[in-house]
Formats: structure tokens, sequence, C-alpha cells
């Protein structure tokens, strides 16, 4: 496979910051991780174009949510941060209801590299009206959204543009809302596409009719978006949901305020579930449950799969690592976990093969080609696939005569954090960039380093 162009630039630039994980036998403890940053930025968008003040708890703080905030900010929303920034007080009475820059041009938002925020805010944006550039850095200009404009397009008072080529961000939005009309959109490069199209259809004031064509990626990320709306008074009827396809039916009536309570982050909880497996320690995760809202919590049943003990609480999940067996699987459904699986599967009895996330490589960096390219600095065999990875586990898995290696993360916070779990095994891992865990989980080696009780190794 070629190499991204994240590949590229991490390959050409020097991060002198590493963090190294020091190996120390069975992991265990308990940890509550911080909110979801999915659910964080959903409830930020219906709160936005509510007419009072909601108040969200368990919020997360972190890149991806601040640049959200700030953009609402920008856009006449008034946020209040209480508790360290995880309560939000969002009053959507505010707004502007069509805006525009005083000297009559474009409203430029910042995106950074959050994807839930530029596909959300693009269609929520031109469904309510006004004239707006939404830009991020050079890879949020490679990551594509023309499916998601050109889904806009017919159904918009105005016009929609994508600025890079390949139908990349920035996006140029000049409307006056949405018309009547039928919603089309491919379902099989990004779920949030269609998550926010169906944020965006109670702020037109139409009812309005999705479709999705063809396969629907990580479809409990699209429940998830329902839950949400719901709870901010949103009627979301799922016309058809199966494995043939969907299409959903949204009511014309318009948010309304509330005050909501935010799950801990699932993706995040799954590197401390990891870390369990890899060591053969129990790790209990609080805050989470078998019913919780983000599917990520299934991340507990593929390591089930691979022979851990997983105990499942009211309010916690447990996992205990035993004998490792490596499995084929299909991680579409929980594709953000799929790093956190490769790194688990080294330490395995057999080869692992993932399926169904083909998707990933056009996540913040390819995460199947830079994912393996990493992986195979520690030893494995990594075999790339179209929709996923082959993993052969390493054949000294104790650490014994391995000589350390230094792990790029091409400014992917998943990447960081993930890779940072082969160093709970292997000593000299080293981990580039640890910070950009920011855009996520500012606290994670913070967190990671509470529950090991021994500290990390920083080097600059």
């Amino acid at each position: 496979m070629p190499e991204s162009a994240s590949a590229k630039l991490a390959a050409s630039t020097s991060l002198q910051t590493t963090v190294e994980i020091i190996p120390g036998g069975e992991v265990s403890g308990r940890i509550r991780p911080p909110g979801s940053k999915s659910i964080t930025n959903r409830a930020l968008l219906c709160a936005m174009f509510a007419r009072s003040e909601s108040t969200l708890q368990g919020a997360l703080q972190s890149e991806d949510t601040e640049v959200m905030i700030q953009s609402l900010r920008k856009i006449g929303v008034t946020v209040t941060t209480k508790d360290a920034g995880q309560t939000l007080v969002v009053d959507g009475s505010t707004r502007e209801s069509s805006a525009a820059d005083p000297a009559g041009g474009f409203i430029e938002l910042y995106i950074a590299n959050s994807g839930t925020t530029i596909r959300f805010l693009t269609a929520a944006l031109s469904a309510a009206g006004g004239r707006y550039l939404l830009s991020g850095v050079p890879r949020m200009h490679e990551r594509p959204i023309g499916d998601l404009t050109a889904a806009i397009a017919p159904v918009l008072e105005g016009t929609i543009e994508t600025c890079s080529p390949g139908g990349c961000p920035p996006v140029r939005i000049d409307s006056l809302g949405w018309r009547a009309g039928v919603v089309e959109v491919r379902g099989n490069v990004s779920s949030q596409y269609l998550s926010g199209l169906m944020m965006a259809a109670p702020v037109s004031g139409r009812t309005t009719r999705i479709v999705v064509q063809g396969e629907l990626v990580s479809r409990p990320y699209v429940e998830m978006t329902a839950q949400v709306m719901r709870a901010f008074g949103a009627e979301v009827h799922a016309v058809q949901s199966n494995a043939t396809g969907c299409e959903f039916e949204i009511a014309a009536n318009r948010y309304v305020a509330t005050d909501y309570e935010i799950e801990p982050d699932a993706s995040a909880a799954s590197y401390f579930w990891a870390a369990a497996a890899i060591t053969g320690g129990t790790v209990t995760v609080d805050g989470l449950s078998r019913s919780a809202m983000q599917g990520d919590v299934g991340f507990c049943q593929v390591l089930k799969s691979m022979g851990c003990d997983v105990q499942y609480a009211n309010d916690s999940i447990t996992v205990t690592g035993k004998r490792l067996i490596g499995i084929d699987c299909d991680m579409n459904e929980i594709s953000d976990t799929v790093q956190t699986f490769a790194v688990v599967a080294l330490f395995a009895d057999r080869p692992s093969r993932v399926r169904g996330v083909g998707h990933n490589r056009f996540k913040e960096t390819d995460r199947i080609g830079d994912l393996a390219r990493e992986l195979r600095k520690l030893g494995a065999r990594v075999d790339e696939h179209d929709d996923g990875l082959s993993i052969t586990p390493l054949q000294n898995q104790s650490g014994a005569d391995f000589g350390g290696a230094q792990l790029a993360t091409y400014y992917d916070h998943r990447m960081a954090m993930s890779l940072s779990l082969a160093g709970l095994r292997l000593p000299g891992v080293r981990i580039e960039n640890p910070a950009c865990t920011v855009k996520t989980y500012p606290e994670f080696f913070h967190d990671l380093q509470r529950l090991l009780g021994r500290p990390h190794v920083w080097r600059s």
C-alpha cells in the first residue's frame, strides 16, 4: 500500500518528546474514563438548537469537544463551563438564527482534526442557514466529506462545496436552509455522515426522510445518535433498519432543552480492558454496563472470544486476562477499537484476522496501513487487506532479547494510546508525540500511570 500523507509527515518530522511504558507484571485496579467524545459532541449540537438552557453533565474536555464549543460560541451560542469542563451549560436561545459575518462574508470555523465536529456542523449549519467556511489541520483537508455535501445539495436552498481535491474540506456553505425532499447518503465511508444528517433534520423545520445507500458502517453510532436526539425531544423513526439497508423519518419538531448525563467513553475504556488482557490482570471500568449507549462496549465480547473473563454489573464492566486465543472477527461496528485489538493480538497463541474495517483508512490517519507499519517495528508479521488486517503473534512474547522500538503516532490519538499498551510486555517501547491524546483523552498517560502504580519514562 502507498504511504499516506500523514505517514510521510510522521517520517519527515522530528518528534522529540516520547513516553515509554515500563513492563511490570499484571495490571489490576479500577478506573473511570472521562465522558464520551461521541456523546458530548452530539449533545452539544442538539443543545445549540434548543430555545433555552441545557445542562450537560459528565462532558469530555478535549480538543475535539473544545473545537465544537468554540464553533458554537462563534455563531452566538452561550456555552458556560463548570467543574473543570465536565459540566456544560448551553443556551441555544442566543444563537443567531441566520448567522453571517457582519461584513457580509463567511463565518470561519476552525475544526482542527475533529471529524465529528466538521461533519455534524456541515449538515446542521446548512439546514439552519447562513454563510460558513469550515476548515482544519492539513490532515482534515485529506479526509473525504464529499458524500455528505453531495447528500445535502439536492435539498439545499443555496450552495455547498468542498475546496480540496477528492471532495475534502474546507467546506463552504451559503444557505437559506433545506427544502422538502428525500436525502440519500452512502453508508460505507463514515456513519458520521448519516448521524450529521439525522441531527440536522429537526433544525430544518421539515419532516425529513433519509435513505442510506448500501452498507452502513459503525451502525451502533447511528443508534447512539437517535438516542441522543430523542433525549432532546426529536422524533426519530426507523422506517427500515436491517442488514440490507436503513431509512429514517425524522419529524419537523424542534429540539428542546434538557439536562443530560454523558456516559464515560467506551473507546477510551478499551485501553484499560486491553491492559488486563495483555498482562493477565483484572481491570474494572466504572460507569459503563452491557446496556451502555456506546457500541464500543462490545470490545469486551471480543476479549471474551479471545479467552478473557468478562463480568458485567449494573454500573461497571470487569475484564480478567487469561491465555489469549487468536480469533477471526468482524469489527465493523466497533472500528475505533481495531488498533487496541491489534496490540492484544500480538500476545495471542495464533494469528488473528480483522474484517469489515476498510473505512479505517480514512480516519485521523490510515488506521490500517500506518498501524501495520508500526506493529512491524515490534517484530510482528502484519498483512494488510482491503477490509482489515491479519496479525501474527510475536514469537518472543516475553520481551527477552527485544531491542526496543520507537513508534510513530501520525498525530492520531488512538495510535498513541493503543500502541503504548505494547510496553506493558515489551521493554523499550517509546511512543512519539504522546501529547496527541489531547484530541479525546488529555489525561490518558496520567490515568494509565495511576492504574499501573509505577511511573512512565518521559524523554524530550
